[in-house]
């Protein structure tokens, strides 16, 4: 019998130290509709371009001529980084993005500017120069005997020097330029010459003045100097213990420093992410917060300050508290490390993981399309989602011992039901269904070996289970002749079907004759 993951829920620090389901519930559904609220904002990201490159390849041998292995190489791909991220990143959470920043006058350059313009952000203010190539990181990936995949090495090429005077003036002219009509500034410095404290300053110093908040994920230097007056940054441990100076990276420490810190360059605040400790928010002049997240499993950390950058300045363009955003960011920056590579967390799977961190204190049953993005969350995380359905009209014993034998193949159970007028379309008894689809689907949803509810409109769920694409579909071993439904496509998947015993004697028109002969067996 597989055994369901551990679930931890979100936590939060209140002053009488107690904290409830109510609480947590709330909190989420506040979250989520915050997320839900995102789309049109607009988005001025300010940084370093950068062309990320992948070579995938076996890695199943070492070279005769050399103590290295020898990648054979199978595909390749290319993604927008640095900056780019954080732009593909505001796209698929649904704001509206000016990207400025530099690229080289080479195919690089062509390239970032024709990947960021298939998402509808706006290159307009990147300025294309001659004297340095478009910051390229490419990256060789091998796989031994087709498994996980790890970097074997990256390749960079760049030049990090600042620009001359005129690229600069010309640089800053178009920044600030495109400050007008936004919501939001963002600067993400990867310390490739672009953002020199001229810049920086310039651009915080405008952007303060129309009322715009400043963002910053920051280069791993050791002076800030250059990010004074900015309203929040948002380095990571190691960032944060360099520049601070702090003996250690303990939370206790790092808590020591943060209201010195803000101090120190006129900060509003800072939001300093703590990989598996969560993160700790602290704003001018009030306590720092210790916000907690769930374990992760770690995959590979690209990208991560990337997305937190891009969830911060979402959340704060759509009207959060800084602790809301906070917690926003917790949860886009666990997604990305469970990806390879730079890939942009969507909003779908923002709400999807908010949902999961509640378990039972959210209501299980779900529309098809949001249940098609939380399974596709947990399968990513290697859970087996289960499926099966039925009318499931008056729910007795034999139900109920049906839907614990299904638990018992996998993770994650779903339980596709009938809609009314579905069941009509299956020739049963006239009166059916006798309890309609919102009952049925809320008794269900109170079983605990049930983890998801959905409902189907159509005669057969072969739609919803091409949708959900489940590891195993479950049925009564009474379809064994009859043919079950969406087999064909789950096995093509490389799923399995299965056919479970019923209990004998036991049914809904067995009940439903019982009443009507009078309690008569």
């Amino acid at each position: 019998m597989l055994q369901p993951l551990q679930l931890v829920l979100l936590q939060v620090d209140t002053p009488d130290g107690k904290w409830n389901i109510k609480q947590e519930t709330h909190l989420v559904s506040d979250l989520i509709q915050l997320i839900e609220s995102l789309g049109g904002q607009r988005v001025l990201l300010i940084g370093d371009m950068i062309l990320d490159r992948y070579i995938y390849g076996d890695a199943d041998r070492i070279s005769p001529e050399a103590p290295v292995a020898v990648l054979r190489k199978q595909h390749d791909e290319e993604r927008v980084g640095g900056a780019g991220s954080v732009a593909a990143n505001l796209r698929e959470l649904g704001l509206a993005v000016v990207c400025c920043g530099i690229v080289g006058l080479d195919d690089a350059g062509h390239r970032v500017r024709a990947m960021l313009e298939a998402q509808q952000i706006n290159t307009r203010s990147i300025l294309s120069v001659t004297d340095r190539p478009t910051t390229t990181k490419t990256r060789l990936v091998g796989m031994a005997q087709h498994r996980h995949q790890q970097q074997l090495i990256r390749v960079d090429d760049e030049v990090t020097r600042p620009l001359n005077e005129t690229e600069t003036k010309r640089f800053e002219k178009m920044a600030l330029a495109a400050l007008k009509e936004i919501d939001a500034v963002c600067l993400e410095d990867y310390d490739k010459g672009l953002l020199t404290e001229s810049v920086c300053q310039k651009v915080i110093t405008a952007a303060k003045n129309a009322g715009k908040p400043v963002l910053v994920d920051p280069a791993r230097i050791i002076d800030y100097t250059k990010y004074r007056g900015a309203t929040m940054l948002t380095p990571n441990r190691a960032e944060f213990k360099m520049a601070a100076g702090c003996r250690d990276d303990s939370i206790e420490t790092i808590q020591e420093h943060a209201g010195k810190f803000i101090k120190l360059y006129d900060l509003e605040g800072i939001l300093i992410t703590l990989d598996r400790e969560g993160a700790l928010l602290a704003i001018k002049n009030q306590a720092p917060t210790h916000i907690p997240t769930r374990p992760r499993s770690v995959y590979d950390n690209t990208g991560a300050g990337d997305a937190v950058l891009a969830m911060l300045a979402a959340a704060k363009a759509a009207g959060a508290t800084w602790e809301q955003a906070a917690r926003l960011t917790n949860i886009a920056g666990g997604l990305e490390v469970e990806k390879f590579g730079c890939i942009p967390i969507t909003r779908e799977e923002i709400i999807a993981d908010l949902r999961l961190s509640t378990g039972s204190a959210v209501a299980k049953i779900r529309q098809q399309d949001e249940l098609a993005a939380e399974l596709a969350l947990r399968k990513s995380r290697g859970e087996t989602i289960v499926f099966t359905n039925g009318c499931f009209d008056i729910l007795h014993a034999g139900h109920v011992r049906f839907l614990e034998s299904c638990r018992e193949h996998g993770h994650v159970l779903v339980v596709a039901i009938n809609s009314d007028d579905s069941v009509r379309t299956q020739n049963k008894d006239t009166i059916r269904p006798i309890v309609n689809q919102d009952q049925r689907a809320e008794v269900l949803s109170a079983l605990q070996c049930v983890d998801y509810v959905t409902i189907f409109h159509e005669a057969t769920p072969q739609k919803l289970i091409e949708k959900l694409t489940p590891d195993i579909l479950i049925k009564g071993n009474d379809w064994a002749e009859k043919g079950v439904v969406g087999r064909e496509y789950v096995e093509a998947n490389g799923g399995r079907v299965i056919l479970l015993p019923l209990v004998d004697g036991i049914s809904t028109t067995t009940i439903v004759e019982r009443i009507r002969s009078g309690g008569k067996r």
